[in-house]
């Protein structure tokens, strides 16, 4: 199957107001895609009756799996039995349902976390299950693996049409910027602004700053969705990200610059720095044809432009 705008699949987003689900909505508008909105965000998706109802009454063609519980290394070490409860079943009731309506195609959305804490790198699409992951996030990477093993077994069994792609550490527009429960980029950026604004002397980093990261805009990773969704149809799991890395200690300092704080940066190596390397292999999705556009400065320096307008917002 490779379905492109021009046959108007009816299109619904599960977390179309998340970080990764908006910007899936902002990049199928500009694509010109019939999407379904209404009352799905008002819908406990961990509710199976509640789910098959509302997927049933949109009638989608296509569904981006996007809702999800997500947070950084402090959320999953503090929540750990949330992250895998809510996960297992707000993927499972939005799956299931799918199968029951005949949805065409689906997408789940994975996560780097899922593969081995110590896999080759940069890492392939064939390390998945060869190794336990990162003990810190484990219960949400086990949730997410499950996700894509329930996803090939529908298609084996039932004939759908359920991929599933892995993106790494992602930031952008509609982040959460929560100090207990940011992602690395978002987090950062709160932390040297609010220094900034304080004028206080320091701003001190969780972990040693050596640990190496892959970052993708949730821009690029939308454009990466929807270029699969139109193109991909194999169950087999598929990268997307930018084969670079930078460590963490270096996105401090480029934060620093992007914020304009003239404070000093400490590394705190008592608290977890989690995996050492995680980049993904992504050659085979450009081999396909795709790759992202936006470099990690000039996504940097949109993320804090857009935390700075919604600032006020985010802190309620």
């Amino acid at each position: 199957m490779s379905t492109g705008a021009d046959s108007s699949p009816r299109v619904f987003v599960a977390g179309s107001t998340g970080m990764v689900g908006s910007a899936l909505m902002r990049r199928l508008a500009r694509g010109g895609y019939s999407i379904i909105e209404g009352p799905a965000e008002r819908v406990d998706l961990c509710d199976q009756t509640a789910t098959l109802d509302l997927i049933r009454g949109l009638k989608p063609d296509w569904i981006f799996l996007a809702a999800a519980k997500v947070g950084g290394i402090n959320a999953n070490l503090t929540y750990p039995a949330e992250f895998i409860y809510t996960n297992l079943m707000i993927q499972t009731n939005v799956m299931h349902s799918a199968y029951l309506c005949g949805v065409k195609k689906l997408m789940v959305l994975g996560s780097s976390c899922i593969y081995p804490k110590f896999a080759a790198r940069p890492i392939k699409e064939e390390a998945l299950l060869s190794g336990r992951p990162e003990p810190t996030n484990e219960p949400y990477a086990v949730a997410k693996i499950a996700a894509i093993v329930m996803a090939q077994s529908y298609n084996k069994q039932y004939g759908t049409n359920f991929i599933s792609v892995i993106p790494p550490n992602l930031y952008g527009a509609n982040d959460s910027f929560h100090p207990e429960d940011s992602h690395v980029v978002a987090a950062l950026l709160r932390k040297i602004h609010e220094a900034k604004v304080s004028g206080a002397a320091f701003v001190e980093v969780w972990g040693s700053g050596n640990p190496l990261r892959e970052f993708l805009h949730v821009d690029d990773l939308a454009d990466g969705c929807l270029f699969l969704m139109e193109s991909y149809d194999s169950g087999e799991v598929i990268n997307i990200g930018t084969g670079r890395e930078i460590s963490v200690r270096d996105l401090a300092y480029l934060t620093k610059e992007v914020v304009g704080y003239a404070g000093e940066i400490r590394f705190d190596p008592d608290m977890p720095d989690g995996a050492p390397r995680k980049i993904l292999d992504v050659s085979r999705i450009m081999e396909l044809g795709w790759k992202p556009s936006i470099g990690l400065r000039e996504g940097v320096k949109a993320t804090y432009a857009w935390y700075l307008e919604n600032e006020a917002r985010l802190r309620k």
